[in-house]
């Protein structure tokens, strides 16, 4: 079970929702106990939509107003959108140094982002979005060669002291989260846009938790994976 709480985490992910599905029990359990927490959105989500009546310019804006709104159910303060187009993400240096420049900025203790070596991890910009947040943790916010420009904003080199990958095949750390579960799903619900009024999101979520317990003895749980830094 993961027992060290840290001053300040960060969850970098790829969409508007993705950290309420995965590791917002968490959040809101570390926040509870004093943790500031950032969460970094790379896309607008303005794809995610089964409405054949929906454009993509109409909703990127209600996926931010529904991330800001689950945020503030979570207890989360500060939110960065980078608003790249959903479902287009690449790993280009662009991005690299957009994630690099908010670890420098907020310096975490712990970043948690989305496991790119899932197996049959279906969408492509979980994949990149965990891909370049673990190179943005080491070397690039660490090293300040590493985009100098960042260096003249006042953006200085951090090290990250725990990068965990959310949904995991394989985790290795647990977090209970039998007291946060009602605000994780209360967080979800926010984002109508993609849940709607789905009836059984509660219980779907619930089963889910209580299977990536089971093996640790806890009720409810969200696991991850520990990926070594060494400095």
């Amino acid at each position: 079970m993961m027992s060290e709480i840290p001053v300040r985490a960060m969850a970098v992910v790829a969409h508007p929702d993705d950290a309420e599905f995965t590791c917002a029990g968490t959040l809101a359990k570390w926040i509870d106990l004093g943790a500031e927490v950032v969460l970094v959105v790379a896309t607008n989500g303005n794809k995610g939509s089964a409405d054949l009546s929906m454009t993509s310019e109409r909703l990127a804006p209600i996926r931010r107003q529904e991330e800001l709104a689950a945020a503030a159910v979570l207890g989360i303060k500060e939110v960065v959108f980078l608003d790249y187009p959903d479902g287009e993400l690449e790993e280009t240096p662009a991005l690299r140094r957009d994630v690099t420049a908010a670890i420098r900025r907020y310096r975490p203790e712990a970043v948690f982002t989305q496991d790119p070596y899932r197996r049959y991890q279906l969408h492509r910009d979980h994949r990149i979005i965990g891909a370049v947040t673990m190179s943005a943790v080491f070397p690039a916010a660490r090293d300040h060669l590493y985009f100098p420009e960042l260096m003249t904003q006042g953006l200085l080199p951090h090290k990250v002291k725990q990068l965990y990958m959310i949904a995991p095949d394989e985790p290795d750390a647990w977090v209970d989260i039998t007291d946060t579960f009602d605000r994780k799903i209360a967080a979800l619900r926010c984002h109508i846009s993609q849940v709607g009024d789905n009836e059984n999101l509660e219980q779907m979520l619930r089963e889910r938790a209580a299977d990536l317990g089971r093996s640790q003895g806890i009720a409810l749980a969200e696991s991850f994976k520990r990926v070594p830094l060494y400095y």
